[in-house]
C-alpha cells in the first residue's frame, strides 16, 4: 500500500456518542443506536459486524449524510456532516441501477449530479468500469448482467466520483457464495495494488469470515439498542488464508464476543425486554428440532464449535443465532464462547419420538416463554376457551414496536400449533384450545 494511505492520528471519519431514536407514541421510544463512537482513518478497511436490527446500516446511512442521528456527532475530516459529503460514495446492499440505462450511464450518474458535462464525464467513467473488469459492457443494461456484473457497476459508480471513504452496505449479501468471494477478492487485490481511489472503506456485514478476510478493525455490534460491545484488531498479512490457524482463532474469537451475554437486567439470554415483552424471533419448530439433531449427531455428539457448524451448515450469523439463541431460551441449549452445548432437555428431544417431541417442546415452551403461558392461561380461565389474538398483540404494543408485536404473536403462535400448547384460527385471528396439548 502506497505512503498515501499509510495510518495515521487523523481520523477521516469521526462519530461521537451518536444516538437514533424514533417514537413509537403512546409507548413510548424506539433506541436504534445508542452512544456509538467510532474512527476511521486513513489506509484502513473497517468492517462493522453484527446482527439485522443491530444498526449497522442506520449508522451508515448516518455517516453518509442521508439520515441525521437524533443525538451526538458526525465528523468527516473533521467538519460536521450535515449531508452527503462529496468525499464519500456509498454501494448499496441492492443493485440500486437505473434498468433502462446502460452500464456507461449508470456509472456517468453520480458525475452527471456533480454537473459534469458529458465529454467530461465518458473518460473518468470508462477508466472506472475498466477498472472493476467490465471492459466490453458499457452498452450493455442491467437486464443483461449477473448478479455479480451488476454489484460491479454499482461500484464503479461509487469509485468514479474518487471518494476519499467507500462506504459499502453488506455488498455481497446478495450475491451467491461463488460470485461473492471473487468481487471480495478483486476488491482486496484493487487495495493492496493502490489502485482504488479512496483512502479508507467502511463496509457493513454480518458475514464473520468476510470481515476477518478484509478488515483491519471490526467493531462488534450487539442490539437492543444497537452498540458497539467489542472492536477486534486483524494483523493478518494480506492476502489472507482461510485455513491459517491463526485466521480460524480469529474467526472463534469473533463468534465467542457475538455469544456472550450482555449482563444487563433488560434482557432474557439475547432477547431484550423481559416478561410477556419479550421480543421472540420467527424461527421455525423444523428449524429448532433440526439444529438439535445435528448438534446431537456426530461428530458434534451434543457440543459444537460455532464456526464450523456454521460452514458445515452453509448459514451466516443472521441464519444461525437466531435458530441458535431460541433453543437457549427454550433451555434445549447452551450458548457460551463461540460454543453451543445440548442441555439434558435437548439430548432428550434428539432421541424421542414425535409425541414425546411435542410433549416437551410444550413443557419448555410454557416454562420458559411468558407469553406462550400467558396466552394458555387466559384460554383456561375462559369458559369459551378462546381469545383474539389483537388482545395479546395490543398488549406487547405497550412495549414494543406494532411490527415486533406482530412478530412476536406469530413466533409464539407457530411454536405452540406445533407443540399443539394452543391452537389458531387465522381466518377469525382467534386462540383456541381447540386441539390442546
Amino acid at each position: 500500500m502506497d505512503a498515501a494511505r499509510s495510518v495515521n492520528d487523523v481520523p477521516l471519519i469521526s462519530v461521537q456518542g451518536v444516538c437514533q431514536t424514533y417514537d413509537k407514541g403512546a409507548s413510548g421510544r424506539l433506541v436504534v443506536l445508542d452512544n456509538v463512537d467510532l474512527t476511521l482513518r486513513p489506509g484502513e478497511i473497517v468492517g462493522l459486524l453484527g446482527r439485522s436490527g443491530s444498526g449497522k446500516s442506520t449508522l451508515l446511512r448516518a455517516i453518509a449524510g442521508l439520515i441525521r442521528p437524533s443525538d451526538g456527532r458526525i465528523a468527516f475530516e473533521g467538519a460536521p456532516v450535515t449531508g452527503p459529503p462529496a468525499g464519500m460514495a456509498l454501494v448499496f446492499q441492492s443493485f440500486a441501477l437505473f434498468p433502462w440505462l446502460t452500464v456507461l450511464q449508470n456509472v456517468e450518474l453520480g458525475l452527471e449530479a456533480r454537473g459534469l458535462a458529458p465529454a467530461e464525464r465518458r473518460r473518468p467513467a470508462l477508466a472506472a468500469i475498466d477498472l472493476i473488469g467490465l471492459d466490453g459492457y458499457e452498452s450493455a443494461y442491467p437486464k443483461e448482467l449477473s448478479g455479480g456484473m451488476r454489484q460491479r457497476v454499482g461500484l464503479a459508480r461509487a469509485l468514479v466520483v474518487h471518494p476519499k471513504v467507500l462506504l459499502m452496505d453488506e455488498p455481497f449479501s446478495a450475491l451467491d457464495v461463488l460470485t461473492a468471494e471473487t468481487l471480495r477478492t478483486d476488491l482486496l487485490d484493487l487495495w493492496a495494488e493502490g489502485r482504488m481511489p479512496m483512502q479508507s472503506i467502511l463496509m457493513v456485514t454480518h458475514n464473520i469470515e468476510e470481515a476477518v478476510l478484509m478488515c483491519d478493525r471490526i467493531l462488534i455490534f450487539g442490539s437492543n439498542p444497537g452498540r458497539v460491545v467489542a472492536e477486534i484488531r486483524i494483523e493478518l498479512p494480506q492476502p489472507r488464508n482461510r485455513l491459517d490457524p491463526a485466521f480460524r482463532k480469529l474467526v472463534d474469537d469473533v463468534y465467542a464476543r457475538m455469544t456472550m451475554k450482555s449482563g444487563t437486567p433488560a434482557r432474557d439470554g439475547f432477547f431484550p425486554g423481559t416478561g410477556i415483552a419479550m421480543v421472540l424471533p420467527r424461527v421455525s419448530s423444523n428449524r429448532l428440532a433440526g439444529l438439535i439433531e445435528t448438534v446431537a449427531a456426530e461428530p458434534y455428539r451434543g457440543h459444537a464449535d460455532l464456526p464450523p457448524l456454521a460452514a458445515g451448515l452453509q448459514l451466516e450469523v443472521d441464519d444461525l443465532f437466531p435458530i441458535a439463541e431460541t433453543l437457549q431460551l427454550l433451555r434445549f441449549a447452551e450458548l457460551e464462547e463461540g460454543d453451543i452445548r445440548l442441555t439434558a432437555a435437548g439430548m432428550r428431544f434428539a432421541t424421542s419420538d414425535v409425541d414425546e417431541r411435542k410433549r416437551l417442546f410444550a413443557q419448555q415452551l410454557a416454562t420458559y416463554v411468558p407469553l406462550a403461558a400467558h396466552i394458555r392461561r387466559v384460554l383456561d380461565e375462559r369458559s369459551s376457551h378462546q381469545a383474539p389474538a389483537r388482545r395479546f398483540r395490543d398488549e406487547l404494543e405497550d412495549h414494543m414496536s406494532e411490527d415486533y408485536a406482530a412478530e412476536t404473536v406469530k413466533a409464539v403462535t407457530s411454536w405452540a400449533r406445533y407443540a399443539e400448547y394452543f391452537a389458531y384460527d387465522e381466518e377469525a385471528d382467534v386462540f383456541t384450545l381447540e386441539n390442546p396439548a
